[in-house]
């Protein structure tokens, strides 16, 4: 394993002209950059630990063809003992490169030469120990020096990825950057390695202190560890120390939701199970999935004659709060505009094809009209809903009724597909100006209402020009 990595290591030619230019100075590859190799199928004890290796670390195996191919772009370089502002400098100058300055405090530089880049640290302490003692994984705590073509590995990472465990030197180092508890379940995630159990121990008593931490470092997990394929295994252990409600708010809300005669597991595990089903990897569809009963808790009766739990409107709702959530997670506003929009319509292509499931003249406009207002999110929106359907097998809930569900939504798809190539983006017919000044208006709800409205008689065929638009704006005038 080790040779074939420092195989890949000589190959690598935009590190091989950084090496040229270090004068001999004591610098190291560490981090990301030596494990990433490791996963790429240098580590037996990793991709042959099960015989479904390859399917589960997939994305690790794709460039495995080519040495080159191989080649990790997350360069990370440690310098002891050197001005490591005039180095990076001195280096980015030679190259043609940019310099980007990441943190002057703590002496981390940048040089990106086009699609290549290497970030280049000064060591803590001008100690290696030091360093490599305060990383937060031993997996990441391999270091490789440059001259010398030697690994060193005083924490034992290369076992560790033979023993596919998530493990630190110190818990302390979790202390230091609570965030660490997350990007423990990211790397879980990501290659379906056990975590420690001194780890888990201290998620369970920290979980919380995750609050103290920039959200946009939290952002950039959370769609790490959900592209990940080993999601669902790290969702559920999260759930189990804590640290999924420390992340994600609304769990605390959904996790008072039991299983009922329509779900056979209680909401949070309900809401797991759905990411489970959804077979495309995206990361927001996933994420989609995980709130997609965000609004369930406000709406939430029992029906006193039955005793059946009702969510009458929870997907209205949810929408709408999951809008909130994403926001104070930091997600940009397309993000949370298809989150939204998923969460939202959740339930439609189901009812829809419920109440429509026959092939008449009707069916296929209903069928159209949806088609036009989720374009062109629909197969994920379908995706959705066959996720959840799957996820809800209470003992009210019978084979047949599923069956029909998922023939009904096979139905919509490839309606779907056969009209998808003529579909075409509706002009936008009136903007948010534009209506404001018809109707003296400023910003503000209603205004967003009146938008909706205007593109719903559009998809409906109601409005079909600008003038039909002010028409319709002006009937809405308060």
């Amino acid at each position: 394993m080790k040779g074939r990595i420092k195989k890949i290591i000589d190959n690598d030619v935009f590190l091989s002209k950084i090496r040229r230019l270090l004068d001999d100075k004591e610098a190291y590859l560490a981090g990301g950059y030596i494990r990433d190799l490791a996963l790429k199928g240098g580590a037996s004890g990793v991709v042959d630990a099960k015989n479904t290796a390859k399917e589960r670390l997939s994305d690790f195996n794709k460039s495995a063809n080519s040495e080159e191919a191989n080649v990790s772009r997350d360069r990370d370089i440690v310098l002891f003992n050197a001005d490591t502002e005039k180095v990076s400098r001195n280096i980015a100058d030679s190259l043609g490169a940019a310099f980007v300055e990441l943190d002057n405090e703590n002496k981390i530089y940048r040089i990106v030469a086009g699609d290549d880049y290497a970030d280049i640290a000064q060591g803590l302490n001008n100690d290696i120990d030091d360093d490599i003692n305060r990383r937060d994984f031993c997996i990441n705590s391999i270091f490789y020096n440059l001259n010398t073509d030697e690994f060193y590995d005083k924490n034992n990472g290369f076992n560790d990825l033979e023993k596919r465990i998530i493990r630190t030197y110190d818990i302390k180092n979790l202390e230091d950057d609570p965030l660490r508890m997350l990007r423990a379940y990211r790397f879980k995630a990501q290659v379906g390695f056990n975590i420690d159990s001194d780890i888990i121990d201290f998620i369970k008593n920290n979980a919380k202190s995750l609050d103290v931490i920039a959200k946009e470092r939290v952002n950039q997990e959370i769609l790490k560890t959900f592209d990940g394929d080993f999601l669902v295994p790290a969702l559920l252990e999260m759930f189990d120390t804590g640290l999924l409600e420390a992340v994600f708010p609304f769990v605390r809300e959904i996790k008072k939701i039991p299983a009922n005669t329509h779900h056979h597991l209680d909401l949070v595990h309900h809401s797991i199970e759905t990411v489970k089903n959804i077979r495309i990897k995206k990361p927001l569809l996933r994420l989609a999935a995980f709130y997609h009963d965000i609004g369930k808790p406000l709406c939430w009766t029992i029906e006193a004659d039955s005793g059946r739990h009702r969510f009458i409107g929870h997907d209205e709702k949810g929408g709408e709060l999951v809008k909130k959530e994403l926001a104070g997670l930091k997600f940009s506003n397309k993000q949370i505009d298809y989150v939204s929009k998923m969460v939202k319509h959740h339930i439609y292509p189901s009812a829809l094809m419920c109440q429509n499931a026959d092939t008449d003249e009707v069916s296929k406009k209903a069928m159209a009209r949806f088609v036009r207002k989720i374009h062109p999110d629909v197969e994920d929106l379908i995706e959705l809903a066959r996720a959840d359907r799957l996820s809800a097998r209470g003992e009210a809930v019978s084979d047949d009724m599923v069956n029909e569900n998922l023939n009904n939504l096979q139905k919509l798809l490839d309606y779907y597909k056969s009209v998808q190539n003529t579909l075409q983006e509706m002009p936008k017919l009136l903007n948010g100006k534009e209506i404001m000044e018809i109707l003296d208006i400023k910003p503000g709800p209603h205004l967003g209402e009146i938008i909706d409205k205007l593109k719903e008689a559009q998809i409906m065929g109601e409005v079909k020009n600008k003038e039909e638009a002010k028409t319709f704006v002006e009937k809405h005038k308060v």
